[in-house]
């Protein structure tokens, strides 16, 4: 496992994600990439961080969960870099997203923040 990778989420929660990065892309807002991600989390605009699994070098996203738990912004893992980029939108992959705003699906991330909080506790 990854050094950044704080607790392992079920496919259930890995397809919801994929899922509302896709809703959020079409009517909402995302940020793309590690960097951009970072910036959405520091200024307090992310509601969720969606970070692929299999990012090289780990070094990339080593930051991000320290981030989003100093800023309390929730974040999750999906497996694959090449997914989450054409869930985002994009044609090559993309190591992280930071959903901005959700756009017609506020209950979906309130939803899958439930989720994440409970892997958490039971990790």
């Amino acid at each position: 496992m990854a050094i950044y990778i704080r607790f392992q989420a079920p496919k259930e929660v890995q397809d919801l994600a994929y899922d509302l990065v896709e809703k959020a892309r079409d009517n909402g807002k995302v940020s793309k990439g590690a960097n951009e991600a970072t910036k959405q989390i520091e200024r307090g605009q992310a509601k969720l961080v969606v970070m692929a699994e299999d990012v090289t070098p780990e070094e990339i996203l080593a930051h991000m969960p320290i981030l989003c738990e100093e800023k309390n912004t929730p974040y999750t893992y999906v497996p694959s870099k090449q997914e989450l980029g054409s869930s985002a939108g994009l044609l090559v992959p993309t190591a992280a997203v930071a959903i901005v705003n959700p756009g017609k699906d506020k209950a979906g991330i309130e939803n899958i923040v439930k989720k994440i909080e409970s892997l958490k506790k039971q990790g």
